[in-house]
């Protein structure tokens, strides 16, 4: 193995020069340390230079240049947004629907290799946008030792952040748009005052956003129980997970949200609701609910040790499937299977 070169690998990302407070950028920070830390790979962030693979992560102008750029070897694009991600985040993307499906299908028309975040976004490949190159579902994940929290950590972040240690503290995490279903949210903080909710996000695409102005309304008049921090940087997302007894993440629509995966390796109990996009990826390892349940499965946590325990269980088995060392050899295999003088 030794005499052999390595394979060079260019990663593509946006989101290093653009909007960052998302997953997408969570999600190729974790992939490039995972990937960079393999001997067999040279691995070089956003340059244009002669490689074996172009791996791309993006789907804007710069990362199209990269797709179509002869001298980046075979292309591999990992799938984060399929045409349903779009509605809901982005404002005023149901009227141009047909159009972001006919760039879409045109962008992953050309990878040699799809990887698809999780099996329903490979299926909507598939059925709503007939492409039929290559592809295996490569599910996001994060690298849990990173996040392992012990009660010291919480300690501290919870002094750091000004939260009583007694406080039971439920956070969620994403940008505020509707498909997060940030409403859900303030609605069981409502219902529960005695219950200090914390969500980690913002508008990161501003007035670009979906129902910005709404959003708006939904943060400025939410109950003294909830706090907002707007976009933060990923270190600082931390603070929050250690503190946290609990993680509630109400979206309607998802992929495979890394956020639910930060909580998972942070021991979180999570708190989702029951949408078909977590049957395979998640099962009942997430405690799955609605906004007729949500008020009740929060207030249980709270007071059952038992069930609480329960939530404990199902995160490690979450945190244990989707880790990145794991993660990073099954792309080495993808890559050194693309490219001839590597197989």
């Amino acid at each position: 193995l030794m005499n052999k070169p390595r394979l060079r690998v260019n990663m593509i990302s946006e989101t290093t020069f653009t909007v960052r407070g998302h997953g997408v950028h969570t999600a190729f920070i974790e992939m490039t340390k995972g990937v960079s830390a393999l001997p067999q790979l040279d691995v070089i962030v956003n340059k244009f230079r002669k490689a074996d693979v172009t791996h791309i992560q993006t789907i804007g102008l710069y990362s199209a240049l990269h797709l179509l750029s002869p001298r980046g070897g075979k292309k591999v694009v990992s799938v984060h947004v399929i045409p349903d991600s779009l509605i809901g985040s982005i404002k005023g993307a149901e009227k141009v629907a047909w159009l972001s499906k006919a760039y879409l299908k045109w962008f992953y028309g050309k990878a040699d290799m799809l990887l698809p975040v999780s099996e329903e976004t490979q299926n909507s490949l598939k059925t709503e946008m007939g492409l039929t190159n290559p592809s295996q579902v490569l599910f996001n994940t994060v690298n849990s030792v990173e996040y392992i929290t012990t009660p010291t950590d919480t300690d501290a972040a919870r002094k750091k952040l000004g939260i009583q240690p007694n406080e039971f503290v439920v956070m969620g995490n994403g940008q505020v748009q509707p498909r997060k279903r940030f409403d859900s949210f303030v609605a069981a903080a409502k219902a529960l005052p005695d219950i200090k909710f914390i969500w980690v996000g913002g508008i990161p695409f501003k007035s670009l956003g979906a129902d910005h102005k709404h959003m708006q309304e939904l943060m400025d008049n939410s109950p003294s129980n909830v706090t907002v921090t707007g976009v933060i940087e990923l270190e600082e997302v931390r603070h929050y997970l250690m503190s946290a007894n609990a993680f509630f993440l109400p979206s309607d629509q998802e992929n495979h949200p890394l956020a639910l995966l930060e909580a998972a390796a942070s021991g979180l109990p999570m708190v989702v609701r029951d949408i078909p996009q977590y049957d395979s990826a998640f099962g009942d390892y997430v405690l799955r609910g609605d906004d007729t349940s949500f008020v009740d499965i929060i207030k249980k946590l709270s007071t059952d040790k038992a069930f609480y325990a329960k939530g404990i269980k199902g995160a490690k088995v979450i945190a244990q499937r989707f880790d990145t060392p794991q993660a990073a050899q099954t792309l080495l295999k993808i890559y050194t299977n693309l490219v001839e003088d590597f197989k």
